[in-house]
């Protein structure tokens, strides 16, 4: 099963930090649908300060594109993204927009 680990940081605001984790305790129905439906059958979110990992699990039917389209066809999910953003900033080096980026494995045991 192909995994996939990505990361994105927070603003640093305990109170944003909180109520981030707070969104994430209740994800909206929608979104996990949107998520299962990508073929991504495992999810975790770590943090570290403001740092964020997610790491994803999916079968051999996911795609990074098929998901950004799927996520751009959902308003919902739309909606969430719009409210995450409020939370989430870019790393650095990164294109203006971009959010989650995907991490390259560099050791395997």
């Amino acid at each position: 099963m192909p995994r996939f680990c990505l990361t994105l940081d927070l603003k640093n605001d305990p109170a944003l930090i909180a109520e981030y984790e707070q969104y994430h305790q209740a994800v909206w129905p929608e979104v996990k649908e949107s998520i299962l439906a990508s073929g991504i059958e495992h999810l975790e979110i770590y943090r570290w300060e403001n740092r964020l990992c997610m790491l994803l699990e999916a079968n051999e039917s996911f795609s990074f594109e098929r998901k950004s389209q799927l996520d751009a066809a959902n308003p919902k999910v739309q909606e969430w993204e719009a409210l995450m953003w409020k939370y989430q900033q870019a790393l650095p080096g990164t294109k203006k927009g971009e959010k989650w980026k995907l991490m390259h494995t560099i050791c395997s045991l």
